[in-house]
């Protein structure tokens, strides 16, 4: 009984979305999830997905990909990510969802000895980068959709894994609200996607103030799912 994390699987959602742009190592990028996880993961086992799950726009676009994931092993708690566009009422998806997929929204979801919970997240401030407007008020209610999740994961008395879309750091920038939030409230353990390319260079791996971290973007990983505890 493990718990495993892979993000970013950007399923097609009958879009023509090929990620290759991203590199050759993205061609065929759903067969090479599909057989990586079924060479990893077991039914009695749980997988983290942080956001970026298909780029379907509507709903019953996405209910093909999401049949897919379903099809796998392992239970599954999935989180929105910034390209989630068909993630609208968090009702009608959990209405629909089979038992053995959970969606998380400023709530938290138990499983065995430990509590999942999370939120998108956001691009944090920097003196370098500092945020406009815009950015400020979705930074500043990403925060407390945060804070909801864990007060709600808090009152189960376990520990605490965190799912966050956009990174809470970086690897030139380790402290943030974000980062602040999840050491007020006790995290052991976060894990993260959103970045890609390039982008993975500037992630940040280990542990900071007790709190282990995780890029789990899929090409990050090898299209792997991470194990994060056994």
């Amino acid at each position: 009984m493990a718990i495993y994390a892979i993000g970013d699987l950007h399923l097609p959602g009958g879009q023509e979305k090929p990620m290759n742009v991203f590199g050759s190592h993205w061609d065929d990028h759903v067969s090479q999830i599909i057989t990586r996880w079924k060479q990893t993961v077991q039914p009695e086992d749980l997988v983290l997905i942080p956001g970026d799950i298909s780029w379907a726009m509507y709903f019953d676009q996405a209910k093909a990909d999401l049949t897919l994931i379903a099809g796998l092993p392992g239970e599954k708690v999935l989180l929105r990510g910034n390209h989630d566009y068909w993630w609208a009422s968090i009702g009608k998806i959990r209405d629909w969802l089979p038992d053995t997929m959970h969606a998380l929204q400023n709530d938290a979801f138990r499983w065995r000895d430990f509590v999942i919970c999370g939120t998108r997240g956001w691009v944090f401030p920097t003196a370098l980068s500092p945020l406009d407007e815009q950015d400020t008020r979705v930074f500043n209610r990403e925060l407390i959709r945060l804070e909801l999740s864990l007060q709600e994961a808090q009152k189960h008395g376990l520990p605490m894994i965190v799912m966050m879309h956009y990174p809470p750091l970086l690897k030139d920038t380790a402290d943030t609200a974000f980062t602040g939030t999840l050491e007020k409230y006790g995290v052991s353990l976060c894990c993260y996607g959103h970045l890609h390319d390039t982008g993975i260079a500037n992630a940040f791996h280990g542990s900071h103030h007790s709190i282990s971290y995780h890029l789990v973007s899929c090409d990050a990983i090898n299209f792997t799912p991470k194990l994060l505890k056994q």
